[in-house]
């Protein structure tokens, strides 16, 4: 009972992992692929705990080839060279399976070097990672290997594998436990869709509970449980992907004028302690998404931001808040977003041409020029202050980046600028 109770847990089928329906229910691509027995190289990609490791050892002894396993935060290019020795040997009579977890750390030529014997099937290669493998790989092992994303447990999946842990603990120790209603769904809602993280609360809920008397069922409550998980388990590394899903999802449904969403995304954004990240994101999402819609969205949301900062954080969630659920139930115009997205791509491209003479910012003309005079119109001498007269370089003379957007506002802009300029 000393290895940890995540490893005596461990299933030993592909019926007993928790969650992964997409992969292994019945009739999905690779359980037929186990369930075959004709192994390719495999990249399993998902966040921490939701069953990778565990299906690379239901996969060798289901093929009964020889396992190594390497993490690529340890692994030398020794240890490659270790495994790749036994190939064709007595030790590995069916070949070779190598487990290569967190392979994104390693480099490049510890990578090449598994290239030759992947490709002609003395090592059959399972690798996992928690980052995006097409970020994270060398392209040559990407396409010699079928990549399978992990997803995070869910709690309703989590709850059957909790509900076992307890049982196996209580046969463990012979001793019968007094669990209080709703703990095994607290654990799982806490365990941020990382079963081992759920088993290993499990594990801590039972040695952190008192001794009961003689005859007596020891208590295992959603207090111990709360003092044990602390803050929530959400997962969250800032230079990891689910970090950048999360900012995603949060200026997509404040976009998506959703401020339930939005607000529940703030939250986890702000537990986690990220407050410059939500400042970020919210401040962009007013400029590009509300803009012109409401343009005095900017100036009110950069307050908020201001405050926020000079709170800190607990306070800070208030003001951030507050411009959250503004930016929400704001009418929506991308229209500045797009012109200055077109013309960056007109300059990106080389469309620039030199500024008509009536802009630059000299006034006398050399002795070269042919026609001397800088020829500006004052528009504050004209009615209404405006005059017709050419801005954009000659070769993008009629070019149109901005295009008024469907709202009141713009449209107000857009009547009054079409009287004056007809």
């Amino acid at each position: 009972m000393s290895n940890p109770l995540a490893d005596r847990i461990r299933p030993a089928s592909l019926d007993d992992i928790a969650g992964q329906k997409h992969l292994f229910g019945e009739g999905r691509a690779l359980r037929n692929i186990i369930e075959s027995g004709q192994i390719p190289n495999l990249i399993f990609y998902g966040p921490s705990g939701t069953g990778k490791t565990t299906v690379a050892r239901i996969i060798a002894n289901a093929t009964k080839k020889r396992l190594h396993i390497l993490n690529g935060t340890s692994a030398s290019l020794g240890d490659v060279k270790d495994v790749i020795s036994e190939i064709n040997t007595i030790a590995a009579p069916n070949g070779l399976l190598l487990y290569l977890d967190e392979i994104q750390y390693f480099n490049k030529k510890q990578q090449q070097s598994l290239l030759q014997y992947i490709e002609n099937g003395d090592i059959t290669l399972i690798a996992s990672t928690t980052e995006n493998p097409y970020f994270y790989i060398y392209s040559a092992l990407l396409s010699r290997s079928t990549v399978f994303e992990f997803k995070s447990i869910s709690a309703e999946d989590a709850v059957p594998g909790i509900e076992r842990a307890f049982r196996l603990m209580g046969e463990e120790t012979n001793e019968e436990y007094d669990i209080e209603d709703g703990l095994f769904e607290f654990i799982a809602q806490n365990c941020g869709g990382d079963m081992r993280k759920a088993l290993n609360i499990c594990e801590l809920c039972v040695l952190g509970a008192p001794y009961a008397g003689e005859n007596e069922k020891r208590r295992l409550s959603i207090e111990k449980a709360v003092e044990i998980c602390g803050k929530t388990g959400a997962r969250y590394d800032k230079k990891g992907e689910e970090h950048y899903d999360l900012l995603s999802a949060y200026q997509k449904s404040m976009r998506g004028s959703d401020p339930d969403a939005a607000i529940h995304y703030l939250a986890r954004i702000l537990e986690a302690g990220d407050l410059i990240s939500a400042c970020r994101r919210l401040m962009v999402c007013a400029c590009e998404d509300v803009g012109l819609a409401y343009p005095m969205i900017i100036p009110i949301v950069k307050a908020a931001v201001d405050a926020a900062f000079q709170l800190g954080l607990p306070e800070a969630r208030i003001p951030l808040a507050d411009a959250v659920i503004l930016v929400c139930n704001s009418p929506k115009s991308n229209s500045a977003y797009n012109a200055i997205n077109t013309a960056m791509a007109d300059v990106q491209a080389g469309k620039g041409g030199p500024i008509p003479r009536i802009l630059q910012n000299k006034h006398f003309d050399g002795e070269d020029a042919l026609v001397k005079g800088q020829f500006y119109l004052y528009p504050h001498d004209f009615p209404n202050h405006w005059t017709r007269q050419q801005y954009l370089p000659a070769n993008l003379a009629g070019t149109v980046y901005y295009k008024y957007g469907e709202n009141k506002n713009e449209q107000a802009a857009k009547d009054y600028w079409e009287k004056i300029k007809k």
